[in-house]
């Protein structure tokens, strides 16, 4: 049919092939801070840590009286010890340890319940995971054992305190940890779920920051041709995510964010890549975009501003004087 008549039918239509358990984002790419566990505000500077001190904190998770201590210990000091994913993996007990934390607060999620306390707690389990997902040796196996679906009931919460905030956030940073390794497999296992709804959620309802990184990973996932592919297979999948970034963007003209505008532009930028998309935002690309009205957001983000550029060809040569040249 014409996707030009179809309106969008909000995250219902992406229909997931597998179902989640409950009914260092930042990468160089995503400028946001990503080493958000604890208090949701990034660690302190790695310190020296020696290997048996490492393990014994590692055999600690698997002992509830100590878990809490060692969890803070291992997620602040995580990356002085390269090789802590694998230990985490392969040592006994300590992955379902890890995971025993985060169902722990399931029956906190709803009605919202969450403390500062339990949710830095789990945060620091997150960052954890965060390790394992990222790293070459234990990447896979995450996948295999399809860990990131413990996460989504995190992630499919609406309250704005800020103990939330900081799960959805630290939550996030596990996914993106995934996607940013540009991996198919991993695309190819997102996609089986209902990744791509919970994060449009997030980008219309989450702080400055969970937008930022839930459009990375939408992002990302679009970036991937079977992403791209998955998204434009049907109107309905497109408006979707076509009508949550227009809101943002009309948003951000009230409060901009350089840093948040810079995924949105590279998603449509990606999006113009697919023909029956490029056809269908040469009627829906937000007039903000087509203007000058983020000129000034956008005027030490060369990259970015080339990328805007870009679009605006693909869909018709439709860039602006008002634009500043590249």
């Amino acid at each position: 049919g014409d996707w030009r008549e179809v309106g969008g039918e909000g995250r219902a239509i992406f229909e997931p092939r597998v179902q989640s358990l409950c009914g260092e984002v930042c990468v160089r790419e995503c400028d946001c801070v990503s080493e958000c566990a604890g208090d949701g505000r990034g660690f302190a500077m790695a310190q020296s840590m020696s290997d048996d001190q490492v393990v014994r904190l590692v055999i600690e998770l698997a002992q509830p009286e100590q878990r809490e201590s060692a969890l803070l210990e291992l997620s602040k000091k995580r990356e002085a010890f390269s090789d802590l994913a694998p230990l985490l993996w392969n040592s006994f007990g300590t992955i379902a340890a890890l995971l025993q934390e985060i169902i722990a607060i399931y029956p906190l999620l709803s009605p919202p319940a969450l403390t500062a306390h339990a949710s830095n707690r789990v945060c620091n389990a997150l960052a954890l995971l965060q390790c394992v997902a990222s790293h070459a040796e234990t990447r896979a196996h995450f996948l295999a054992a399809h860990i990131p679906l413990f996460l989504y009931p995190l992630l499919n919460t609406a309250s704005k305190t800020r103990p939330f905030e900081y799960l959805r956030l630290t939550s996030l940073g596990v996914i993106g940890a995934l996607v940013k390794l540009d991996d198919a497999e991993v695309t190819n296992f997102l996609l089986s779920t209902e990744i791509i709804p919970l994060c449009l959620r997030i980008m219309e309802t989450g702080s400055e920051l969970s937008k930022t990184v839930a459009t990375f990973i939408v992002q990302k996932i679009l970036l991937d041709d079977n992403g791209l592919n998955y998204i434009c297979a049907t109107a309905e999948r497109f408006y979707a995510v076509s009508s949550v970034l227009s809101s943002m963007v009309t948003a951000l003209v009230a409060e901009p964010s350089s840093r948040l505008l810079k995924h949105i532009i590279r998603c449509y930028l990606r999006l113009s890549d697919s023909p029956r998309a490029r056809e269908a935002l040469r009627l829906c690309l937000p007039e903000a975009l087509r203007d000058s009205t983020f000129a000034q957001t956008l005027e030490e983000d060369q990259a970015t501003r080339r990328w805007l550029s870009s679009l605006l060809y693909a869909l018709g040569g439709e860039q602006q004087s008002s634009q500043q040249p590249l």
